[in-house]
């Protein structure tokens, strides 16, 4: 998470990742006066989402790119506490009654580290739910992307590059939140393939942000449209979800 994104495209374009956030939001439970980790809040949207469900409770916000903080704290106000901070990194002066996150993980190298980070954040009896990308994901379109750029004139900047995202599966998962300290661990993959309603502002911002960074200018555009064109007509994205829910137990 390292790079920074065009929030105000992707604030425009994120249509999937908010519906994707209703089913997540749905499966925590809240009162409504409780203070709630929004961990890698992107532009806000689905943070507006999390606060309606927080009449009289509080959202802390965090995110790495600097302009998806920018663009948060616009479009939130002071309705939320946004922060720009890295979840590896992440250090809180006061622990939370549950942390929520939608579709972050998997840019997050490091998952021993985060789920370490998440579990200090936690009050004990506080809970974990999440939603990311998981094993398989967008696996046959990075195929297609990777097939455009082992050619020319892409092939001297993306050829042999594997990117940087972790989609990790199932077990793997669940162990890493048992060794982090949570309980009541349950982590499950679900196929969720989609047809972006922006198709090449979807690609070029979401999909294929750190591809286009490491190409010159000049390159950029045609890159986007020979993958969108590899994929066919219209573009289905082979998304795979994979759905956290875990506590930290009572002391």
């Amino acid at each position: 998470m390292t790079r920074d994104w065009d929030a105000a495209t992707y604030d425009r374009v994120s249509g999937p990742q908010v519906a994707w956030a209703r089913g997540v939001l749905d499966r925590l439970a809240l009162k409504g006066d409780e203070t709630v980790l929004d961990a890698g809040c992107g532009s806000g949207r689905v943070t507006r989402m999390l606060l309606e469900r927080l009449p009289r409770g509080r959202v802390i916000a965090v995110d790495a790119a600097p302009s998806m903080v920018e663009r948060a704290r616009a479009n939130l106000g002071e309705a939320a506490d946004v922060r720009q901070v890295e979840l590896t990194a992440l250090d809180l002066d006061e622990e939370v009654d549950a942390v929520f996150s939608n579709a972050v993980f998997h840019w997050v190298s490091d998952h021993d580290a985060l789920f370490g980070r998440l579990h200090a954040a936690l009050r004990p009896g506080g809970r974990l739910v999440a939603q990311c990308g998981g094993a398989g994901n967008v696996e046959r379109f990075h195929a297609a992307a990777a097939q455009v750029g082992a050619q020319r004139p892409f092939a001297p900047y993306l050829e042999g590059w594997a990117g940087p995202w972790k989609f990790a599966g199932a077990q793997e998962t669940r162990e890493r939140l048992s060794s982090a300290g949570f309980g009541d661990v349950e982590v499950g993959l679900e196929p969720s393939p989609l047809v972006p309603e922006f198709t090449v502002e979807y690609l070029r911002t979401v999909c294929l942000g750190h591809h286009v960074e490491r190409l010159p200018e000049g390159l950029r555009d045609r890159y986007v449209s020979e993958v969108a064109a590899r994929c066919g007509q219209p573009v289905e994205l082979d998304y795979v979800r994979l759905n956290i829910m875990a506590r930290r137990p009572s002391d």
